[in-house]
């Protein structure tokens, strides 16, 4: 642990009256510390079965962001300070869990205006303002999600006003409201009471200002969480979004424990030794992912052999992966120049082959992301910030990105128009639209129009046991959802894929596209393909390699 977090920058025996901009950045760090060990716990908070538990690390990055503006600061000025932490956090927003709480620390910033100190009534007045701002930034407000608890968060907060309580008094009430705020989410949403869930970002809020209060309380905040996870459920492609500054090696070890696995002890050696630490079991065999730097990339290996019968290692060099996939994408994917005064599309596409597709049809730039992989604000923003055409649309592709893009209107003097696409196939179909010298207004009607021509299609594998929507589905087995609704949980991929078109209705239709993803074979794809066209040797069917990850397919019925 940090020095920072060992010395509280306030006594914790005396009370706390006022919080000047350092004690501040101090709350801050220990929140997004906090987070940071229970960013799975977040993430595990699926609705759906499907690997895209992805709102702990998006509000992760969202707070690292926030602090890496402050983390150097020695500014006392807490206005300051909290100006500093919003725009952070807007620049670094991701996912519409990280742009809602970018939107909280606006306001909060905004109640914080010109002042040297907060007290407890003005700390009452920002998680108001914070609520209000956060509201006012959601074009429809959905009760029993992070807004809910931000709101009886501000609610439970009041009573302590004319009550002469120090902020620790304040923090302990809010931590309070805010846990009984995340139980009852699903009595507000009933997506959550079928799924057997609590809200992921009222949660992940929750936990944000559980590591203000244990930062007061000089609790430990860099505990490992003790937890197991299915081995489908192991998201370790997302844990390319967490690199860490000397974590250079990425090193996953398969292996059968020779006695029961003490997990606590597990969890705190391996914290020793690296970050992002994940274990998964199934079958009695055990898988560890973690994160390390150089000099102990052998480490994780040696120690597990210490406890058990290692099956399989795998170590990967992160940085040079990262630059290898950032200059494979560079030199794989031709954009047609934009010329000043034109209209310039900036699209977010899960996969390389995805990705040439809306190149060939006349994108101007790319943002990789899609599902586990939620861009920022800021990456968004820098891909047309140098465009030569003050016309920008965005095709987010995914529902989770619409809030991000939405947020670079406000960033630039361009002009920019979000389409707000939720998936590949509306993005592609809004793209045969496009006219560079059409009229602007007219081009951004027709490309929302053209979202409801297609119907999309998406196969994976379930990350978990669940009945949704009258669907029971098994962990494991291949799972179907035709415009983001779960429709089908069969055990292969070839009836997932023929149940989905059978219930999306694609006997009316006269096109399949499928865009198979990088973890199926071409032997898999073309059998498939196959069976398609023998259950409708009418239609046009056409096949992309699409380059995503998680998903087997993608398709789009038109």
């Amino acid at each position: 642990m940090n020095e920072e977090l060992q010395k509280p920058h306030q006594p914790t025996d005396t009370p706390l009256d006022v919080l000047d901009g350092q004690g501040l950045r101090d709350l801050v760090e220990a929140a997004m510390v906090w987070l940071k060990t229970n960013q799975q716990t977040v993430n595990a908070l699926n609705v759906f079965p499907v690997p895209d538990g992805d709102t702990g690390t998006n509000m992760l990055l969202t707070m690292q962001a926030a602090y890496q503006e402050i983390a150097n600061s020695t500014e006392k000025n807490i206005g300051k300070i909290a100006h500093a932490i919003a725009q952070g956090a807007l620049m670094g927003a991701r996912g519409n869990s990280g742009v809602i709480l970018s939107q909280l620390w606006r306001g909060f910033a905004r109640a914080l205006d010109n002042l040297d100190t907060m007290d407890t009534e003005t700390f009452v007045k920002a998680l108001n303002e914070a609520k209000n701002t956060a509201y006012k930034g959601v074009v429809r407000p959905v009760e029993g999600t992070i807004l809910t608890v931000a709101k009886d968060i501000a609610a439970a907060s009041e009573q302590v006003l004319g009550n002469a309580h120090d902020l620790k008094t304040a923090l302990e009430v809010v931590v309070k409201a805010a846990d009984e705020s995340v139980k009852f989410t699903p009595e507000l949403l009933p997506v959550l009471k079928q799924a057997g869930v609590v809200d992921a970002g009222g949660k992940g809020l929750f936990f944000l200002f559980e590591g203000m209060l244990r930062r007061l309380d000089d609790l430990p905040l860099e505990n490992p969480v003790t937890s197991v996870q299915p081995l489908s459920a192991m998201n370790l492609a997302e844990t390319m979004e967490t690199i860490e500054p000397g974590q250079d090696y990425e090193v996953v070890v398969d292996f059968q424990p020779s006695q029961s696995l003490d997990l606590e002890k597990f969890y705190n050696d391996l914290s020793q030794m690296g970050t992002s630490i994940q274990v998964g079991e199934g079958d009695g065999m055990y898988r560890m992912h973690i994160h390390v730097p150089t000099e102990n990339r052998y480490a994780p290996i040696d120690y597990t052999m210490k406890i058990g019968t290692i099956t399989k290692v795998s170590i990967e060099n992160l940085i040079a992966q990262m630059e290898q996939i950032e200059s494979r994408q560079e030199t794989q994917i031709n954009f047609n120049p934009v010329e000043p005064g034109q209209i310039a599309v900036v699209a977010v596409s899960p996969g390389l082959g995805i990705s040439k597709i809306f190149a060939s049809l006349g994108v101007a730039a790319i943002v990789s992301g899609g599902q586990t992989m939620n861009p920022s604000t800021e990456e968004i923003l820098h891909a047309f910030e140098n465009l030569p055409t003050d016309k920008i649309i965005i095709l987010p592709n995914n529902k989770n990105i619409i809030m991000a893009s939405q947020a670079t209107e406000s960033m630039t003097v361009k002009n920019v128009r979000v389409v707000p696409s939720t998936s590949v196939p509306q993005g592609l179909s809004a793209m045969l639209r496009l006219n560079p010298e059409g009229d602007f207004d007219k081009i951004v009607l027709e490309m929302n129009e053209a979202l409801t021509e297609v119907e999309t299609g998406e196969i994976t594998v379930a990350t978990r046991s669940v009945e949704i929507n009258g669907v029971h589905v098994n962990e494991g087995e291949v799972i179907a959802l035709h415009n983001g609704k779960l429709v089908d949980s069969t055990d292969t991929l070839e009836k997932a894929c023929l149940n989905l078109l059978e219930k999306a209705g694609t006997e009316e239709r006269e096109r399949i596209t499928l865009f198979y993803g990088n973890n199926i074979t071409k032997n898999q794809v073309n059998e498939i393909v196959n069976s398609i066209r023998s259950k409708y040797p009418n239609h046009e069917i056409e096949l992309h390699e699409g380059g995503q990850p998680h998903y087997q397919f993608i398709l789009a019925i038109e």
